[in-house]
């Protein structure tokens, strides 16, 4: 009850305050935040927020008074540097004539304590201004500051641009990264003269593929920079198909079993290479617990947040973090920044207290004469404000690697662009509604944000400075290597550039001499899963790991792979096959019955002996032409025979060699008509057996008449036409043609003849066989006549043969691939023309040359007589 009316009186009181000021036409302060700053005073004022204390402490809360102010620890002397670059570029600003003339530039710069409750607290301030009342109702006159140049921390500055960006209150940020605040919607008046974390982890993406790093750690803080980090790098990784180990977060509130939980998935992962996207305040714990493990053997890659931090640069760090990659923001430097640096004296002024706070952390004494403070047992001395900077040998003086010192340059001077730009506008030309410029004296900030979106200008240093749709400044990257010097201390070395280019994207130079590795093959360390697949072989993902784990299959049978780590084999094109390596395709061997090859010539001299034995039966025929064995069974058949057995043997030549088109044509017509040939003049002679035997008796005396040696001749051109028939339509209608053949042996092309039309083929040899099938039926009913005729016998042998022979044929040609089912039917001609030629003609050669007195027309009479 109490404390409701309490409430009640408190809130009435309020009001009626209120109400008594506007009456009196004066807004008063009610209040304001106990911040550290640096203060100057000018036309237009520049605010500023740094981070020139590294810990932010606040008071108990009771809930029973009023709470004391926050106050900061741990003073950072490179923070204090970038505030005091800020304060030399507006006093350059105001000593240039051809910028912002007749104008002073001031400012208001605040410590945020790297705090966001701090940082929200100084944007605030600077965005209502710090005067203790205000008059002025109607808002005219320029704003108590016309931008700011801040925050340095990606969470503080997505908080401050929600809030002012509502009223589109320009803020330049020198070392914000996270690629959230790209995001022109929600952040409409945020820019940044540091590159996005996107174009930083594409930078970093360059690195791991220069070198081949496929199987990496993550590691990243536990705020928006690093969880937007990680989650970027993530996403690039799977577009390059490289796998991230492990993820982890580092704790806020850097609890040692959350460090030793992540100690051991470092230690126990095959990942030899880490990056980590975290300022150095989350990532010196976990490196207190490398040092405490004696961890070795990994590669750190440090992100650009801690990429210079001097806090990792202990000589306790050395043997773990020498040999560091590095991503940093480009470095410059700027003209007389050492000497403004070593003339800043502290301010008796209160608004000045960080000038005061830095001379008493710097020499370690204090202005307050009345107390003896101590610093643990140890009395501090008085600061008189007469010391000497020069002496002193600290971050804050080192200019050697102007990297976010150089960006808070940047910064001021692209507000300054900006607002000269918008005081060079001519009336009735300007930007705005109606041609309109922007009023000088009732200057909204928006107007500036529009200039500042268009400011393009080079710095002394000659880096372009501009800002994208985006806000976001050219994408330019060193790469940095932490190399270990003499006295067991760090030096940070620039060992290439990473650049953001329009045509191809981004481009990294490297000079790989100058890296140290910290690793006994002084090489880069090997960081894979798997290692590549060589060439002729293909990458397997194993089930339920990553695509970087994978096994390297050998590419099949007529595949290549002529590039490491291939996905698919390629299939070689039809006419090609894949080498031993299975990395090329190659031409395939073209396969065909050669003369040179060992089974043509095997067969050629078959052949050839074939026709000479043909020859040399047909000479001996010639040379006993008279003889009673010759002239019986008219020896002009014997010789349309042997000729007709020599062609059989030479047409095989048609079948040895590489097949041409007019070989095909030829080589079953040669073969069909020659086989007719020799076929029906066997069938003739048969029928002469019979026809002779039949007119040695009283009832066939006749016989002989109607198959006189006219009717002979006449029954074999007529047989043997209709096979010269068969071949002529066949060969008119599909003839043979050279065909490569890629279905018998895949590894080979089997050039053959294509017999164009299986019908001709099959009538070409169907009729042989119907010719020889006859032959054979004739001869085997006349094996039993009286021995004067017994050539049948013979015949019927032949032909026996001859019909083995080419039975066997039909399935051993079906079943031999390429060059053998030429050898095949080769070998059935020669097999066959062999038979014929042994069975009929090898007993009239044995008597005509072992026997000539059996060669006689009284000896083969005298056998007959004999036998009745």
């Amino acid at each position: 009850m109490w404390l409701t009316l309490c409430i009640f009186l408190y809130v009435s009181f309020n009001c009626i305050s209120a109400a008594s000021d506007l009456r009196s036409g004066t807004c008063l302060l009610r209040g304001h935040f106990d911040l550290n700053g640096l203060y100057k005073d000018g036309d237009f004022i520049l605010g500023g927020l740094f981070e020139v204390h590294f810990f932010t402490v606040f008071p108990e809360l009771s809930f029973r008074t009023e709470p004391e102010s926050p106050y900061c620890e741990i003073f950072n002397m490179e923070g204090f540097q970038h505030a005091q670059t800020m304060a030399f570029a507006i006093d350059e600003i105001n000593k240039n004539p051809n910028l912002l003339p007749n104008i002073t530039l001031g400012y208001h710069l605040y410590d945020n304590c790297v705090m966001l409750g701090m940082a929200f607290r100084a944007a605030i301030s600077l965005a209502s201004g710090t005067e203790e009342s205000f008059s002025n109702l109607n808002c005219t006159g320029p704003p108590p500051m016309v931008g700011i140049v801040g925050d340095a921390s990606s969470t503080p500055s997505i908080a401050i641009s929600s809030v002012l960006g509502l009223f589109r209150v320009p803020i330049v940020s020198h070392y914000a990264t996270c690629s959230c605040l790209s995001d022109r919607k929600k952040y409409p008046s945020f820019f940044r003269t540091i590159p996005s974390d996107a174009f930083q982890v594409r930078a970093m993406i360059q690195i791991l593929i220069h070198f081949g790093w496929t199987w990496v750690g993550l590691l990243y803080s536990d705020d928006d920079y690093g969880v937007y980090a990680a989650q970027a790098f993530q996403q690039e990784m799977q577009l390059f198909g490289y796998c991230v180990a492990f993820s982890e977060i580092l704790p806020h509130d850097n609890n040692l079993r959350d460090i030793q939980r992540i100690m051991g998935v470092i230690q126990s992962s095959t990942a030899r290479v880490v990056i980590v996207f975290a300022p150095s305040s989350f990532f010196i714990p976990l490196m207190e617990e490398v040092v405490l493990q004696n961890m070795t053997g990994r590669q750190w890659i440090a992100s650009e947040a801690w990429a210079t931090s001097l806090e990792s640069h202990t000589p306790r760090f050395l043997p773990f973090l020498r040999g560091t990659l590095g991503i940093a923001i480009r470095r410059g430097e700027i003209q007389r920044l050492h000497d403004f640096l070593l003339h800043v004296h502290p301010s008796s002024d209160p608004r000045n207290n960080m000038l005061r706070i830095f001379w008493e952390n710097m020499f370690e004494c204090s202005f307050e004469t009345g107390a003896k403070e101590t610093d643990g047992e140890q009395v501090k001395k008085v600061c008189t404000g007469q010391e000497d900077l020069i002496i002193t040998n600290t971050p804050y003086t080192d200019v050697s690697g102007l990297r976010a010192s150089y960006n808070v340059y940047k910064a001021v001077y692209a507000l300054a662009h900006a607002l000269h730009d918008l005081m060079q506008c001519e009336e009735g030309r300007g930007p705005f509604s109606g041609n309109r410029c922007a009023d000088i004296t009732n200057l909204k900030p928006w107007q500036l944000v529009h200039y500042l979106q268009k400011v393009n200008f080079t710095t002394g240093f000659g880096d372009h400075v501009s800002f994208d749709k985006n806000g976001d400044a050219l994408a330019i990257y060193d790469v940095l290597n932490w190399q270990p010097n003499s006295d067991e201390s760090i030096r940070i070395y620039t060992v290439g550039v990473v650049n953001e280019v329009t045509e191809t994207g981004m481009v990294l130079t490297l000079d790989e001499d100058a890296i140290y590795w910290n690793f006994q093959t002084k090489k880069p360390p090997r960081s894979v899963c798997s290692e590549s697949c060589p060439s002729g072989t293909r990458r397997a993902t194993r089930k339920g790991f990553p695509v970087c784990c994978f096994d390297c299959l050998p590419c099949g049978e007529g595949e290549i792979s002529n590039t490491t780590d291939a996905v698919e084999c390629i299939v070689c094109p039809d006419e090609f096959w894949s080498n031993m390596d299975k990395d090329k395709c190659v031409p395939k061997d073209v396969e065909f019955l050669s003369y040179e090859d060992p089974l043509g010539i095997s067969l050629t001299t078959a052949s050839l002996l074939g026709a000479c034995f043909c020859a040399l039966v047909l000479v001996v025929f010639a040379h006993h032409r008279n003889t009673p064995i010759v002239r019986a069974n008219n020896s002009e058949l014997s010789f349309l025979l042997l000729v007709s057995l020599k062609l059989c043997f030479l047409c095989v030549l048609l079948f040895i060699g590489r097949p041409q088109l007019w070989t095909c044509q030829l080589r079953h017509a040669v073969f069909g008509i020659s086989f007719v040939l020799c076929i029906s003049s066997i069938l003739v002679k048969t029928m002469v057996v019979i026809a002779v035997f039949k007119s040695s008796r009283p009832e066939g005396k006749g016989a002989m008449k109607w198959f006189g040696a006219a009717q002979q001749r006449c029954t074999v051109l007529v047989l043997t036409a209709l096979q010269v028939v068969i071949c002529a339509v066949w060969l008119s209608t599909a003839s043979p043609t050279p065909h490569k053949n890629n279905q018998y042996i895949r590894s080979k092309i089997v050039y053959e003849c294509a017999i164009g039309s299986v019908a001709g083929f099959s009538m070409l040899l169907g009729y042989i066989g119907l010719l020889a099938a006859v032959s054979f039926l004739l001869a085997f009913l006349a094996r039993n006549l009286p021995d004067n005729f017994n050539e049948a016998k013979f015949i019927t042998f032949s032909m026996l043969i001859f019909c083995a022979v080419w039975i066997a044929f039909v399935p051993a040609y079906v079943s031999s691939p390429g060059k053998y089912a030429v050898a095949v039917e080769i070998f059935a001609i020669l097999a066959s023309s062999f038979g014929l030629l042994v069975a009929i003609f090898a007993p009239k050669c044995y008597i005509i040359l072992l026997h000539p007195e059996r060669n006689t027309k009284n000896a083969i009479m005298g056998r007959e007589t004999h036998k009745k």
